[in-house]
């Protein structure tokens, strides 16, 4: 269904000020989201819009990216920046209580933030993310080693060279995300297209995780919370794809790390699991909210 947006506009957070929009006005409480990339912006996740029929859904393009400000300063990419920004944001939209989906790298915001002990979160869902970089790299590497040949020899090939700006290593990347990233026909809803140009504008995505989903060579390469995913304990909903380039096992070691997580994972689906099965993306994550808030 669509939801009218209630409001938006700019919030001041460290570095430089970042713009949110509120979808709905049910009665539930509040829903933060936490795009990935990172640098992508929130476009891509407005199917999330529709569950503004039971709660506010709130969206906002971390700074660096979208339509907030793009500082040209690369000190202020770091994980602990943007964890401030998350406070930021809920102080400055009284989201004193509040229900937290971080989606890929916005998942891994969501850990980083959650082993702070911030007041007022209801629950977690980490969808298609994983606790470790160096676990997301493993199982993307295993995905591209099921490319074609002629494509594994092109990424090989132009990654040794450092030439990621070659068409054809574009043409082999994007064999690579018609499979893990997004698997709907082409071509891409509006939303999608616009999450890639967000990410081509901002220096965050280079400088932060690398030239492709699959090669990672930025800052985030040594970030590893997988031995203290026992320490977040408030209900948690693990979602991810079938296809994912977050692969199930990275799903199952955020599940059986964190105290009584539950897991989902959407058949015929892939990193962007919210638009290939949106129906039963939404039904999951509606299902798991309700359940939180439900009286004991």
């Amino acid at each position: 269904m669509s939801v009218a947006t209630q409001k938006e506009g700019f919030v001041e957070a460290p570095g430089g000020r970042v713009w949110y929009r509120i979808a709905g006005d049910g009665p539930g409480v509040p829903l933060l989201i936490l795009h990935g990339g990172p640098g992508a912006g929130h476009d891509y996740l407005e199917p999330l819009e529709a569950l503004g029929d039971e709660r506010p859904v709130v969206f906002y393009d971390q700074l660096g990216c979208g339509k907030s400000d793009i500082p040209d300063d690369l000190s202020l990419w770091t994980m602990e920046r943007f964890v401030r920004e998350v406070d930021s944001v809920r102080k400055a939209l009284g989201l004193e209580k509040v229900h937290i989906l971080g989606q890929s790298w916005g998942g891994w915001m969501a850990i980083e933030y959650l082993l702070g002990k911030p007041a007022g979160v209801a629950s977690v869902v980490l969808a298609n993310t994983s606790a470790s970089a160096a676990g997301f790299a493993r199982e993307a590497a295993k995905l591209v080693a099921g490319l074609p040949e002629d494509t594994q020899e092109t990424i090989r090939r132009c990654e040794a060279e450092g030439k990621f700006d070659d068409p054809m290593y574009q043409v082999a990347t994007f064999a690579f995300y018609q499979k893990h990233l997004c698997r709907l026909p082409m071509p891409w809803p509006d939303a999608i297209l616009r999450t890639i140009q967000n990410t081509e504008k901002t220096p965050v995505y280079g400088y932060m995780w690398g030239p492709s989903e699959f090669t990672m060579t930025g800052t985030l390469g040594s970030w590893d919370r997988s031995g203290r995913l026992g320490e977040i304990k408030i209900p948690t909903l693990v979602l991810s794809g079938e296809y994912d380039e977050a692969q199930p096992p990275l799903q199952e070691e955020l599940r059986d790390g964190i105290p009584g997580a539950e897991m989902v994972i959407l058949e015929d689906a892939s990193h962007l699991a919210h638009f290939e099965q949106t129906e039963k993306y939404l039904s999951a994550v509606r299902d798991f909210l309700k359940r939180v808030e439900a009286p004991v």
